[in-house]
């Protein structure tokens, strides 16, 4: 990043580099560079506020298209191996929508590129039934992480919940949010977030063997009270 900023100062042209501004909602650019490369493909977007940097799961977005995307994540300082550059501020997207091409999500590339991806999908469309606790000394529901988070902090437990969304390639691993019928809407209580090398369907039922990680913060207002991270699925 800085290479390249180097770079366009010796060539006099300096672009006016923005900090994005994410409200949950999608996130809107107009594509002026894509680079693939490993598992993602890298946007240069020209946006209302100027220029920002963006990855998502690898697809071809030629220069001029205007994109969407959707569940918009800020990381700082995050470095990319395959291009061997960090990138001071850059914008995560689980899927991408088109003015040309609708919907870009790893689940429409999966069978245009074979490669295993899934999109994610909304909570509110999966129907939720109560499941049971998942068996032994370290099953805990839902909402009992939440209730009992500060002494389960960096300690492992087991949850057995309905797959309710699932992000697949964002910052190397997989999120997952489960639900089993516990914990309140009103403080979001009902829905755990799990990162995890696995994969998972909208729909499963699983249980995750994961550590429990309390306010956690990814940045830009995603700051989660708990979190499991490093989880297996059963």
């Amino acid at each position: 990043m800085r290479k390249y900023l180097a770079l366009l100062l010796l060539l006099g042209s300096v672009p006016a580099w923005a900090t994005p501004k994410l409200d949950g909602s999608p996130f809107l650019g107009e594509v002026l560079e894509s680079v693939n490369a490993g598992s993602y493909t890298y946007l240069r977007l020209q946006t209302k506020d100027g220029e920002v940097w963006a990855a998502t799961t690898q697809a071809s977005y030629p220069k001029g298209t205007k994109v969407q995307l959707h569940d918009p994540m800020l990381m700082t300082n995050f470095q990319s191996r395959a291009l061997n550059k960090t990138f001071d501020e850059i914008v995560f997207a689980s899927a991408v929508s088109t003015d040309t091409g609708g919907l870009v999500s790893p689940a429409s590339q999966m069978a245009a590129t074979h490669k295993g991806a899934s999109m994610s999908a909304s909570a509110a469309s999966v129907p939720i039934a109560k499941v049971p606790k998942a068996a032994g000394p370290n099953g805990r529901t839902v909402a009992e992480v939440y209730a009992q988070r500060t002494k389960l902090t960096g300690k492992p437990v087991d949850v057995q919940g309905t797959v309710v969304k699932f992000s697949a390639n964002i910052m190397d691993r997989n999120w997952v949010h489960l639900r089993d019928g516990t914990g309140s809407a009103a403080d979001k209580s009902n829905d755990l977030i799990v990162t995890t090398t696995a994969k998972a369907k909208v729909g499963d039922v699983v249980v995750v063997r994961g550590l429990v990680k309390t306010d956690v913060n990814y940045g830009s207002g995603y700051a989660y009270p708990v979190v499991l991270e490093g989880a297996t699925l059963q």
